[in-house]
This record gives structure tokens, sequence and C-alpha cells, in this order.
């Protein structure tokens, strides 16, 4: 019995449109990673503790070593007085613990280092693999509106700058913390009025360092921007290599590339610029400071208020002050980098995903039978693509879909397969709505094979069993043998462990029809769709490729979408598409017979067949 097909007047539903693009935030994005990082809350905070006690030892050093030059001096003047000398074994014991304390400070700087490399490694395993995990369950029109380049420099340049970012600006940012409260405390205790000299010069420290935050934060975010736009480019022109040339197109596609390269080299310019000008700022403030700070020092000791030790002590404090006013402003730049990567790599991770229903508890296992009941769709709401289609497909069918370009035949297939949903009406597998399947349930019973075909870089063994990778190597070379490319193979150096290049280039069109008709055999699922699968290959080809997928449909029900009508003729129904709509549907004889849109088609292509 053939399935009914038929084309009616119908209503549309309309779908959800796309959710508004949210505002570009830094601190939404540093609160993002804050608690992203939380997963190693405990390694980050041991790691905090050890940068803060590390700091505090180097703190400790220089107000220690100056009771060594207190003690030196007061001996050397107690020698020239004819009253005493030097003791050097106290100058010993002070010196051996400034040692330790030192060595203390670097083994736990070493400890802090160790930690965070762990911690940044680690959250950038997890948001790689999280990217993975969120492209497979992201709908195809994202794909469709965003270049492959852009979402690959998520994955690297976006991840490795947060990465790197990430490592530094905390250690940075704690350690730096921790020693301006700590040499703060001890220029406080040795003398508040030298201390009172020195924070004057916080003031314009803090002012330069968010003038430059404010100035550079866009430049920051717009590089990142930039470079995913050049990576999109690069991909797409490596890709499209052959094609570039052969339409003589090489300027121009240097020429975009050029412009956003141009983008991306000034908004990189302008930001390492900007965050360039912090070193010097932050230099000449802490000079001016260092220099008030001597001359008030040499009157304090010549009244005697501060001791020689004390007062270098409080010099080497200085030093130790300006430093990280200095390093919180480099923090401040790399927190830019982090909070622009991390705003690209969240947005995409935030990106609405397909609805999926819970799994089922058994696997579905599909006898083939497919219904289409008024099913409406366009890929904008208000742009219908399919109109009203309603088809019942029985199991083993073989539905042959023809009609000219953009009629909706492939559309039709990425409804059934769920890459997208009906704006209304359903559709049915096995009776049930396919919107209500697990979309891995739902596909689990389809094999295809495309126009485009697709195989990855590996051996002819490896990519057919890509469809069953459970399947053992007589498996493997049976479908092959089912599938008339065994010979081929195994007149290739290697036979099936022959190894495709990354665009499967050493190989030919026909012969990687063959390996995909192969793989589709070894997946054995019940439901088979075959999308212009010849219309890339000669005529002698095109016959062997269509006797293996005569095998290959054997049994299956098939849907065949297909330009050259002659690959169709033995299809139960063939259903005639024209703008969204059924115009015709019946077996070859019977749309012959009407002498309508279908034979028009088909006399046509005898016609340009019988001129060539």
């Amino acid at each position: 019995m053939k399935g009914r097909c038929a084309s009616m007047p119908g209503h549309m539903r309309h779908g959800h449109g796309p959710a508004t693009e949210k505002a570009k935030d830094f601190k939404g994005a540093v609160i993002k990673v804050v608690r992203y990082i939380a997963h190693d809350k405990l390694a980050l905070f041991v790691a905090i503790a050890c940068a803060v006690g590390s700091v505090a030892f180097n703190v400790m050093g220089p107000r220690v070593l100056g009771e060594a030059t207190t003690e030196l001096f007061r001996g050397i003047a107690a020698k020239v007085g004819g009253a005493g000398g030097v003791d050097f074994t106290l100058v010993g014991r002070i010196l051996a613990t400034v040692l330790c304390i030192y060595i203390t400070s670097s083994v736990l700087s070493l400890v802090q280092g160790w930690l965070m490399t762990g911690v940044t490694q680690r959250v950038c395993y997890r948001l790689r693999r999280q990217i993975i995990e969120k492209i497979d369950r992201m709908p195809l029109a994202y794909f469709e509106r965003v270049s492959t380049g852009d979402v690959m420099s998520r994955v690297t340049n976006d991840v490795d700058t947060l990465g790197q970012s990430l490592n530094q600006s905390v250690t940075q940012l704690i350690t730096s913390v921790a020693q301006l409260i700590g040499v703060s405390v001890q220029m406080l205790s040795i003398s508040v009025a030298l201390a009172g000299v020195t924070f004057l010069t916080i003031p314009l420290s803090l002012l330069g360092v968010v003038l430059v935050v404010r100035a550079s934060q866009r430049h920051f975010r717009r590089q990142q921007a930039f470079l995913g736009s050049a990576n999109g480019i690069i991909e797409e022109s490596f890709a499209g290599q052959t094609l570039i040339q052969a339409y003589n197109r090489a300027e121009r596609a240097l020429g975009e590339f050029d412009e956003v390269n141009e983008k991306l080299y000034e908004s990189g310019w302008r930001a390492q610029f900007l965050s360039g000008v912090m070193q010097p700022i932050m230099g000449l403030v802490g000079n001016l400071g260092y220099v008030a700070v001597v001359m008030m020092s040499a009157f304090l000791m010549i009244s005697g208020r501060i001791t020689v030790g004390n007062a270098q002590a409080f010099f080497q404090y200085i030093r130790n002050f300006t430093q990280p006013i200095t390093q919180l402003s480099q923090v401040s730049n790399m927190l830019q980098m982090l909070a622009a990567a991390a705003e690209r790599i969240f947005e995409f991770l935030d990106e609405d995903e397909e609805d999926d229903p819970a799994p089922l508890s058994e696997p579905l296992r599909a006898t083939g039978s497919v219904e289409f009941d008024h099913v409406r769709f366009g890929y904008v709401p208000e742009k219908t693509v399919i109109h009203d289609f309603n088809c019942s497909v029985e199991p083993g069918q073989t539905v042959a879909i023809v009609g000219p370009t953009g009629a909706g035949k492939t559309t039709l297939m990425k409804l059934l397969m769920r890459f997208y949903d009906v704006n209304s009406g359903s559709i049915r597998v096995n009776g049930a709505d396919v919107r209500s399947l697990p979309r891995e349930d739902l596909r689990s019973n389809f094999a295809m094979v495309l126009q485009d075909t697709w195989l990855f870089k590996g051996s002819i063994r490896e990519n057919i069993r890509y469809g069953n990778i459970e399947a053992d190597d007589a498996m493997v070379e049976a479908a092959a043998r089912a599938a008339l490319a065994d010979h081929f193979i195994r007149t290739l150096p290697g036979g099936y462990d022959f190894e495709l290049n990354e665009d499967a280039s050493n190989v030919s069109q026909g012969q990687r029809q063959l390996i995909t008709i192969a793989r589709a055999l070894l997946a054995d699922r019940p439901i088979l769709i075959l999308d212009e699968a010849t219309s890339n290959v000669d005529t002698r080809t095109e016959e062997r490729i269509q006797r293996a997928m005569d095998i290959l449909m054997a049994g299956r029900t098939s849907f065949v979408i297909a330009h050259r009508l002659s690959t169709i003729r033995s299809a139960d129904v063939i259903l005639v598409l024209r703008d969204g709509d059924i115009v015709e549907s019946g077996s070859h004889e019977e749309l012959l017979a009407r002498g309508g849109f279908y034979a028009e088609l088909y006399n046509s292509q005898f016609d340009e067949g019988a001129d060539e």
C-alpha cells in the first residue's frame, strides 16, 4: 500500500523570537568567574593562605634585617668611642633568622604557585569540556548564524586568555593586597610621619589606575571580538581556497581579512598601550614619594627619633609599598582581559539549548512508520517555508521528494530529525510526536547519506565504524562489500587502514560517497535519508552508487531527495514540492501520465540529457 500524502491550507503557530542580547558587564563577568572557580575552593583557599603567609614573612624580613644594621652601627660607634665593639654573635643570629624568614617565604610562594596553576588549568579543562558538550546541545540554527571560527576562538583563544589572566591576576591581587597591608603596618610602627608622607601617593596612584582601566576596558573587549572574527575569516579561507583561486578572489579575501586585522591591530595596540602607560605613571609617583621620605628621614635620624636600621628598613618598605600598587594596576589590565574573554565564554554557555524530554526507559526502535500532520514551518516565523504538509509513510516504503531549489525538500528532513521544530502541526514516528522523544533516541533510528560527504581524518576503517563503534573489523568489511566499496578500498595503500586527510581529498567524490553508504549500512537504522547523494558524481559512478543505495534501502523506510529524477523512478511514492506545498504525489508512471509539474521537470531533464 502506498503512503498517503497531501497538502492543504493550515494555520501558523508562531514560535518565540530570539532572546535579547545581554549587555556587556565587567562586574557580572568577574562574578561568574569567581562562582565558577568555587569548585576548587579548598585548593584556592590554601593557595591564598600560602600567598598571604609568603608575603607576611617577606614583609618581616626588612625589619629584622634593620635590627642587624642597627646592631652593627651601635657596635662600630662603641668601638670608635672605646666603649666596646660589634657583637658578631648577635648579628649572626639575626642574619640566620632573616635567612629562615626568606626561605619560608619562598617555599610558601612555591606552594601557592603550584596550587594556583592546578586551579587555573582545571578551570580551563572544565570550560573546554563544557563548551564542547554545549556544542552538542545547541540548535542547528545557532551554527547557521555564527561563524565556525568565532566558536573555535571561544574554545581556544578565550579559554587560554582566561586561564592565563586568572592565574596571574588572582596571585598578584592577593599578594599585592597582603603586601600593601603588611608594609603599611610595618611603616606605621616605625614612623607615623614617614608613613603619612608615603600614603599621600595613594590617591595619585589610584587616580591613574581608574583612568587607565576605564580607557582600556572597551579596547580589551573589542580585541577579543575581532580576534574571533579574524579566526572565522582564516578558517573560511582555508576551507574555500580552491574556490577563491578559481574565481580570482584572493585580493578580495585578503582585503576582508585586512579590514578585520586592522581593527584587531588598532584595538590591541590601544589596549596594550594604555596598560603600558600604567608602569611609568606609577614609577613617577613612587619616586616622588621616595625623595620626600629620604629628606624627612634624614631630619628624624639627626633628631634621634628613628634608628639607622629602622630608616634602612623604611626605605625598603617604600619600594615594597609602591610595588604592590604597580602590580594592582597590572592586575586591573589582566582583569579586563579576563572579563572580556569570560563574557564571550559564558555568553556562549548561556545560549539557549535544544529542549529535550527526559530519556526513555527503553531505547526506541522504530518500525519505520512516519506521519507528517499539517506541518507548518519557517526559519523566521513570519516567512513560512513549509505551509501545510501532510504525508503518511508506511514501514519499508521509499518516498522520493522532488522539486525546484528552495521548495523545502531538505527542510522537511531537518524537521524529521528535529534539527528544527515545527511551528505548527506535528511529525510522528511510530505514532509518537518527535517533540516528545529525546533527540538522541529519535536520531538513533536514522541513517543519513548526504550530498556533502563528511569524513574525518583517520583510516577508512575508522570512518566506516563511525556508524557503529561496537562493530568489529569483519562487520566493517562486510558493510563495505555490501556498499560496493570493498574493491577500491583494497586497491589503496594500506587498504582499510588507508589514512584519509582532513578533507578526505585523497579519495574521489564517488569513493567518499560509497564510504558513507558503508557507514550507513553498518549503522543498520530503520529509517534512511538520502539527500542528493549522487548529484556530484559522473553517470557511471552514479550507477554504482545507485546500486549500493538500492542495497542500503532494502527493508528500510527511505526518504530520497534528488534532482536527477531518473534515480527515483522505482520509488513507492514521489512527492512533488513547490513553494512548500505538495502539488503532486504518486508513482513515477502515474505522475508522467498526468502531464503536470513532475512531467515538466522530468522531460526538461530528459531534453537536457539528450542535448548533452
